[in-house]
């Protein structure tokens, strides 16, 4: 646990062993004492916090006597949080996410094509079956974590939900569509949406519509948080290429990689993508204290003219912008102003401390 490992002294209230989930379920008081019993410890942990909201209140309450302790509350989901209206520390506490792998964060480890086949995911990564894993994450944590925590009413709908949704990673999202695929109400694809974004399993991009010159659509893009989540829970059948499933992956890897960078970053940038009525559209743009990048990201090791349209459309309407094409080549390229730069050096070379490409 990467809590152990970076605060080895630290005082830890496990939720998940049932003897400690009991016990803190029925009398959370028993932080304070713990704490009151150590007065040497400058830290707690405190794991799946959302499994008794109550603690909220206690660290609150410890917090406000200014105790000069910090405390680390770790959790997979805020939803049974919000859920029950306890007290969730507004600005007295930071929000932290943690997020798969970058591939600067594996170096030598890092191998595409298996990032693209099982993800980044730690827990998958440092598997001697990471497929096998990656299953097992899918089914128990994605459908059991959901049925056991009771957020969704009926597991059914919601397991055929999810395969629907699949089919959306890395398009624009149509709430519409994908209920009438489910043979649900579409408010209740809205909820089950909501479920996955609170469990962070997975995000939604919305479009870049600054100063804009042209009709634009509306809706956000969709994404599940990790490529082998989406590999995982896409069906497959005759009638899909694999040519698509792998273009989609691809791009799914840049755009964890680009949410990553700006979590870690800690610097005011927001992910968008581009995309016209007419159907011209740019994957990702970077907007914020970094500048202004359009990004489109392609399969292929090689670029046709007609592949550059996008970044030309989106550079007329946005001149102080940098296209970047991420392709599959191993040259580095500058064609019509366009930077080519091959899509494993881009993920690579990413880390939170430099800009998003070193030029």
């Amino acid at each position: 646990m990467w809590t152990r490992h970076h605060y080895p002294d630290a005082l830890v209230v496990d939720l998940l062993k049932p003897d400690v989930y009991r016990a803190y379920l029925g009398r959370p008081e028993r932080l304070g004492q713990l704490v009151a019993g150590r007065p040497d410890a400058r830290t707690v942990v405190v794991d799946e916090v959302q499994r008794c909201p109550e603690l909220l209140t206690i660290v609150h309450s410890l917090i406000e006597e200014k105790r000069n302790i910090q405390f680390i509350l770790t959790g997979s989901s805020a939803r049974k949080l919000k859920r029950q209206g306890v007290d969730l520390m507004a600005g007295r506490a930071l929000k932290r996410s943690m997020h798969p792998f970058m591939a600067a964060e594996l170096g030598s480890r890092f191998q595409l094509h298996n990032a693209l086949v099982q993800g980044l995911i730690p827990l998958v990564v440092s598997s001697e079956e990471p497929i096998e894993v990656l299953e097992s994450y899918v089914d128990l944590y994605v459908r059991e974590e959901v049925q056991m925590e009771g957020l969704v009413r009926n597991i059914g709908s919601f397991s055929r939900f999810l395969e629907a949704i699949s089919f959306s990673q890395g398009t624009v999202l149509n709430v519409s569509n994908v209920a009438r695929e489910c043979e649900v109400e579409r408010n209740t694809v809205k909820g089950f949406l909501s479920v996955l974004e609170d469990l962070l399993l997975a995000f939604t991009i919305p479009i870049f519509s600054k100063r804009a010159r042209r009709q634009l659509i509306k809706h956000p893009k969709f994404y599940f948080c990790d490529v082998g989540v989406f590999r995982s829970l896409r069906p497959r059948g005759l009638l899909d290429r694999a040519e698509e499933i792998e273009g989609v992956a691809l791009e799914s890897l840049v755009a964890t990689h680009l949410r990553t960078w700006m979590a870690y970053r800690e610097r005011r940038n927001g992910l968008y993508f581009w995309r016209t009525r007419s159907g011209v559209e740019v994957d990702f743009v970077v907007y914020g204290d970094d500048g202004l990048w359009a990004l489109e990201v392609k399969r292929s090791s090689r670029v046709h003219s007609r592949d550059l349209r996008p970044l030309k459309a989106f550079r007329s309407d946005y001149p102080e912008c940098t296209p970047v094409l991420l392709y599959c080549g191993t040259e580095r390229l500058v064609v019509d102003g366009i930077l080519y730069l091959p899509c494993e050096e881009f993920l690579v070379d990413l880390t939170p401390d430099t800009t998003l490409i070193q030029r």
